[in-house]
This record gives structure tokens, C-alpha cells and sequence, in this order.
């Protein structure tokens, strides 16, 4: 892990202790951002923490009528590790939504790496870390981060649980290291699917577009409208308004790539197309007579922006839902990020004699159809 370190982001360091912050380093990095910083942090925190604690599941448990009990319990994951990206840009937002659901379902150590960007850290990445109860951070990145918290090494203990975004190589080291530990997803490049019909405001449009555009010229931005009239609209304010933005040449490549305006014949269209592209994010910025058709209807997707009003950045910020989305069409089998990746379902049956004698002739039955003669003389024992 150190030599790769020293390799690829070109720190050196002379044991793994020296890449893990101590409470002076994380002070001085605090003490560096801006009150008003801070204060979105903690507000964005207080939603997100909202959001989640309704997704906390408990214990549960019946009695048969035998006297038989079952149940499933839930238990936290001890260990889980974090990835913040660190590369192209500095995310404090994906430390809150990576660290939070771990605290609400209860694990006992939060175990952040983010890689240094230029020798540095983001001040208010550690920030927000410290205001979600990150309990560790370590500055390694890449790669050798996801290998490191999936195996452990003398310094940084093995976790039960990798979560969180990063580029090609991090996704594709925790595909690797799954089974071993497990991960939330494989996720790729961002996406947005902003479905709209002849009430939208095509400027709203095209800047949703470019917010997703600007993450990465890989990032896919893709308009849906059933009005032809939409599509030279939307066209029309792409062109106009593209200079003003400060990463035009990313946006410009993205769109150029991976983008398109996709004109559909009625809804059922629109909700047929939405389902075949299962988008990371799907906008719908339609009149308000459309809006529930489309969202009771439409299957696929990792998260959905009901509304004109319901920007997808609010969602990357602070809105509460998780940012951290199924991509690439995994959304067909997937769901965000959350409380329920940091917690275990584990089966319980107490079987009561009568219960035991009751499924005993059945087990024995199956067993035997089965060829498993073990399986059937383990039931029949509790037939006495």
C-alpha cells in the first residue's frame, strides 16, 4: 500500500501510521473552513440523518400456534469502510451520505480513506466526516485503499462492508475484493434522464443536463419529451447556454459522446424507454395532470426528481435520499444506498416438540425425494 501510494499519488510516508490523521491534524483541517460551509454541512447532515432513520429496521418475531417461534434479527455490521473520492475533484457531500446510513444502522467503527489531492486534503471532507461520526481516517486512495480495508494490513483492520463512489479502478478492485467483504455496488459514470413535456422551461432542462454532464466526459445526459417542438427548444438553449459554463470543454465532450434528445410517441412510450435505460437519476419536469402516471408507472430507476422543483442537485446535496445510485441500467435489480447495506438479516427458529414433530413429516418426505439420508433420519429423530 505504501509503495503504490508513493507511485500513484506520490506520497510517501514512512509506515502506515503516517497516513492516518491524528486529532491534531483533523483539528488544524476544521479550523480552516468557512462558517457557512460548516453550517450546510450540518444542515445537509440533519436531512440526510432524517431520511435514513426511516429506514432502520428492527427485530421481529411470531408464535405459530405449536408454540413454534420465528423470527429475523438484525444486527449492524461491525466494520465499514468508506471511499471518498479524491482525484478530480473533492466531495464532502459523498462523506455524508456514505457515513451517515452506517451510523443509523448502528455500526460500531466508520473507517474512511480519501486520497490526498496535490499532497492535500479537502477541509471540509474531514469536516464532514468529524459532523458524521466518521471514527478513522486514513489517506490512501485508489486501488490500494479498497485492498487494504478488504484485507487488512497491521494498521488498517479488515471491515465487514466497502461503500462508496470512485473511478474505474476503485469500482473495479471492489468487484474484485467481493466475497471476501461485501460492497454496495459496482457504480460507473453518472447519468441523468430528464423527461419533459411542452410545459418545461427547456433552460431548466439543458442546466439539469450539464449538471450531470460536468461530473465527467463519460457521464451520460440524455433528454425524453414527447413534444417536437421540446427538442429544437432544448437543443437551442444547449447551444446558448453552454459557454457560460466554467467546465464547458467536460460538458461539451459528455454530451458530444454519450448525450441525446429522445423524441417519444405518447407516455406509455416515455415509461417504456425509462424502464429499457434504468437512469441513476430520472427527472421528471412534466405538468402536473402527467406527473403520478409517470411516477407510479415507471419501474426502473435509482432515484426519481418528481417535479419542475425537484433539481437532482438538490438531491447530490442535501435533499435526504442518497446520492450514491445504481448506474449502467443496474437499477432493473438495485436500490440506493442505504441504512440496509450496514445490517444483517439473520433467520431464527425455536421450535417447540409439537412443531418439530409436524415439520419432521415433512422434512422427512423431501429428504427422501431428495436422496438425503441424513437429512431425512436428522428429521425423524425429532419425531420422538
Amino acid at each position: 500500500v505504501l509503495a503504490l501510494t508513493e507511485k500513484l499519488d506520490g506520497i510517501s510516508a514512512g509506515t502506515m501510521a503516517d497516513l492516518v490523521l491524528d486529532e491534531a491534524e483533523i483539528e488544524s483541517y476544521l479550523q480552516r473552513v468557512e462558517p457557512d460551509l460548516k453550517a450546510a454541512i450540518e444542515s445537509a447532515a440533519q436531512r440526510i440523518g432524517a431520511f435514513h432513520e426511516r429506514q432502520s429496521q428492527g427485530s421481529w418475531e411470531y408464535t405459530e400456534s405449536d408454540g413454534t417461534r420465528l423470527g429475523q434479527k438484525i444486527t449492524p455490521m461491525r466494520r465499514a469502510g468508506i471511499y471518498v473520492p479524491g482525484g478530480k475533484a473533492s466531495y464532502p457531500s459523498s462523506v455524508l451520505m456514505t457515513a451517515i446510513p452506517a451510523r443509523v444502522a448502528g455500526v460500531e467503527e466508520i473507517i474512511m480513506v480519501v486520497p490526498k489531492l496535490n499532497g492535500e486534503l479537502d477541509p471540509s471532507v474531514i469536516y464532514a466526516a468529524v459532523t458524521a461520526g466518521v471514527d478513522r481516517i486514513i489517506t490512501v486512495g485508489g486501488a490500494q485503499a479498497i485492498g487494504a480495508l478488504a484485507y487488512g494490513t497491521q494498521t488498517i483492520p479488515q471491515v465487514d462492508v466497502i461503500v462508496g463512489p470512485g473511478n474505474i479502478y476503485v469500482a473495479t478492485a471492489k468487484k474484485m475484493v467481493f466475497g471476501t467483504v461485501g460492497i454496495d455496488m459496482i457504480a460507473g459514470p453518472s447519468e441523468v434522464l430528464v423527461v419533459c413535456d411542452q410545459t418545461a422551461d427547456p433552460e431548466w432542462v439543458a442546466m439539469d443536463l450539464f449538471a450531470q454532464a460536468e461530473h465527467d466526459e463519460l457521464s451520460q445526459s440524455i433528454a425524453l419529451t414527447d413534444s417536437a417542438e421540446m427538442v429544437e427548444r432544448i437543443q437551442e438553449a444547449v447551444n446558448r447556454l453552454l459557454p457560460g459554463m466554467s467546465r464547458q470543454d467536460v460538458i461539451a465532450r459528455s454530451l458530444a459522446d454519450n448525450g441525446a434528445i429522445i423524441l417519444a410517441r405518447d407516455p406509455q412510450q416515455i415509461v417504456d424507454i425509462c424502464d429499457r435505460i434504468a437512469p441513476e437519476h430520472l427527472e421528471f419536469m412534466v405538468d402536473e395532470s402527467g406527473l403520478d402516471y409517470l411516477v407510479e408507472n415507471v419501474r426502473n430507476a435509482g432515484a426519481i426528481f418528481a417535479g419542475r422543483y425537484s433539481a437532482e442537485a438538490l438531491g447530490d446535496y442535501c435533499a435526504g435520499p442518497n446520492h450514491v445510485l445504481p448506474t449502467a441500467g443496474t437499477a432493473r435489480f438495485s436500490s440506493p444506498l442505504g441504512v440496509y447495506n450496514f445490517q444483517k438479516r439473520t433467520s431464527i427458529l425455536r421450535a417447540s416438540a409439537e412443531g418439530a414433530r409436524e415439520m419432521a413429516a415433512v422434512a422427512e418426505i423431501l429428504a427422501d425425494s431428495e436422496g438425503l439420508t441424513a437429512h431425512q433420519r436428522s428429521a425423524t429423530l425429532r419425531k420422538i
